[in-house]
């Protein structure tokens, strides 16, 4: 099974559209928040357009499992045709995943769990893999409003290895049960 895993759209459809030409097949869409709303600490992200956003997911809304990010709002999940949790467990590929958004639970904030689980998070917009606890926190960084070192990622989840790629489907970061970082 292959996942694609994004954050932080802010209903740009340029860089949404962007990592689905990209990526052309994939079995789920995992979306780890902030979905539609630029929210007011953000520019307005190039392609903005919520609307076309909405077009684009609700036409995947079967692949798709996504939680809540610190922009949604109670109207998205009106005009949403999928389901947007607060977080949520899955097992995926012989993996145990935590999906948040990464505003309450992130490496800095861990959560406590009873196994070892890989924690997908968003919300920083910056791409990054590291230990804490015996559990992996996972950060795809974001699609369209990249910080830190400004590069727009995502990742992939197949094979039991996560790999993060920039928008030019360069490897950034790799993840399997027997290598950590690369």
């Amino acid at each position: 099974m292959k996942a694609l895993i994004i954050s932080d759209i802010h209903g740009s459809s340029y860089y949404l559209k962007k990592v689905l030409d990209n990526e052309c097949y994939f079995d789920k869409l995992i979306i780890l928040g902030d979905i539609l709303y630029h929210g007011p600490r953000n520019d307005l992200p190039y392609g903005y357009n919520p609307k076309e956003v909405i077009k684009i997911l609700n036409n995947l809304k079967t692949k798709i499992i996504a939680v809540k990010g610190n922009c949604e709002a109670y109207v998205d999940q009106m005009v949403l045709d999928f389901p947007i949790c607060e977080s949520s467990f899955v097992s995926m590929n012989n993996l145990d995943l935590f999906l948040t958004h990464g505003h309450l639970i992130n490496e800095e904030h861990p959560i406590s769990l009873p196994y070892k689980t890989i924690v997908l998070y968003g919300h920083t917009h910056i791409h990054k893999i590291s230990e804490v606890n015996g559990n992996t926190y996972l950060n795809p960084g974001s699609v369209s409003l990249a910080k830190g070192d400004k590069i727009n990622s995502y990742a992939i989840l197949e094979n039991n290895k996560i790999t993060i790629y920039d928008l030019n489907k360069n490897v950034l970061m790799q993840y399997s049960q027997s290598i950590k970082y690369e």
